[in-house]
């Protein structure tokens, strides 16, 4: 770990030194020699995640599209309107179709199922606090996943949202199998995507869930057999329901039944290291969603100073607090903020309000034994 920690502060420092140098070798698109700080801060970038390529070629190429990420991520910074910082990241040698199709939803021809929006906090009466992280209370939120080369942020969001819930309904700490979600998906589409209604369908049709203990994640995409009724359930739940699209009302459900999966558009989020992203509908289209996350949080930043600019120019980033979301990827804990992430709240940022669906969760019903008078 320290290790890690110290070549992530070495690429920090490497970075910092190179606008000219990638930017200079980006405006000239030069295939020759690239700069030398360049190749520095790639070899560590290779060292830190462990990239090795097949061939001198592949190298070359790889290297160009690190160049690419890393002035992309320099103009992200300049364009955010929140206090999000974008730089190297385990992604950065992928251009942005690789990002998508291997994270991102593959499969886009579902729907969201015909069902009516939960009624909100207006309604209710009751009002919203000023902050709320379900990740302060023990056993409610699980360990950070890693999906590694498996489209399967749906199954994983899906998951924690159920384990959240249950744990805040029962006391009780479980860790649900995300394996079984993919090798039973009524879709049958396993690594290849899925939506998060998906998966709750799966859950209700299964009776419940196995434990990841008993059904561990292997994520190949190879298609596996169904293993639902070999292992005991852990976890049920009796329907799911989605929330308005707004962000008061996602709030106060948040904090007053627990964390809810949403699926946003997660175009910035291949080069975001961290902070809190306040993006435009330009720089990031609400109606464009392709990743599901788990909404585990809210609250406000302390006051911000402007950005400068390259040049010296004050930029119009706001001076004070911000309102933002806290969110649960599935990208590892070397990702973001130790796995985590945050999107200003207030401006449907990246979609956030688009689906939010969480399940109601419940022990199944024991049905009392009928029988017929003689």
């Amino acid at each position: 770990m320290a290790v890690i920690v110290y070549l992530s502060c070495l690429l920090a420092l490497l970075v910092a030194g190179l606008p000219q140098g990638i930017k200079g070798s980006l405006r000239n698109q030069d295939p020759g020699p690239q700069p030398l700080e360049l190749k520095q801060v790639f070899t560590l970038f290779q060292i830190q995640y462990n990239r090795s390529y097949s061939n001198p070629e592949e190298y070359a190429r790889r290297l160009d599209i690190f160049a690419r990420n890393l002035a992309h991520a320099q103009q992200l910074e300049a364009e955010d309107l929140g206090t999000a910082k974008f730089g190297v990241t385990p992604f950065s040698d992928l251009t942005e179709e690789e990002f998508g199709q291997l994270y991102g939803h593959q499969r886009m021809a579902g729907e969201a199922p015909r069902m009516g929006r939960k009624v909100g906090s207006e309604e209710s009466g009751e009002s919203v606090p000023s902050s709320c992280d379900w990740r302060r209370l023990k056993g409610i939120i699980s360990p950070i996943r890693q999906q590694e080369n498996c489209n399967c942020c749906w199954a994983m969001a899906t998951a924690g949202n159920i384990e959240a819930l249950w744990g805040i309904k029962y006391n009780q700490v479980v860790q649900v199998s995300v394996q079984e979600l993919l090798d039973c998906g009524r879709c049958g589409d396993g690594c290849r995507g899925g939506f998060v209604w998906d998966a709750f369908i799966t859950v209700l049709n299964n009776s419940g869930l196995a434990s990841e203990r008993d059904y561990p994640f292997r994520g190949d995409v190879k298609p596996h057999k169904c293993l639902a009724k070999k292992y005991d359930k852990v976890a049920w739940i009796q329907d799911f329901i989605m929330l308005q699209d707004n962000e008061k009302t996602i709030a106060w459900y948040l904090a007053t039944e627990g964390p809810i999966t949403v699926t946003i558009n997660m175009k910035l989020l291949q080069q975001y290291q961290n902070g809190v992203i306040k993006a435009t509908s330009a720089t990031c289209d609400p109606r464009l969603v392709d990743h599901s996350v788990l909404l585990v949080g809210f609250g406000t930043s302390k006051s911000v100073a402007g950005r400068r600019a390259e040049g010296g120019a004050s930029q119009p980033h706001p001076r004070h607090p911000m309102p933002y979301w806290i969110l649960k990827n599935s990208w590892g804990a070397e990702w973001g903020e130790e796995g985590y992430f945050r999107l200003h709240r207030g401006s449907n940022a990246c979609g956030i309000t688009k689906y939010p669906l969480t399940a109601r969760v419940d022990r199944p019903l024991r049905k009392r034994p009928v029988s017929c008078p003689p």
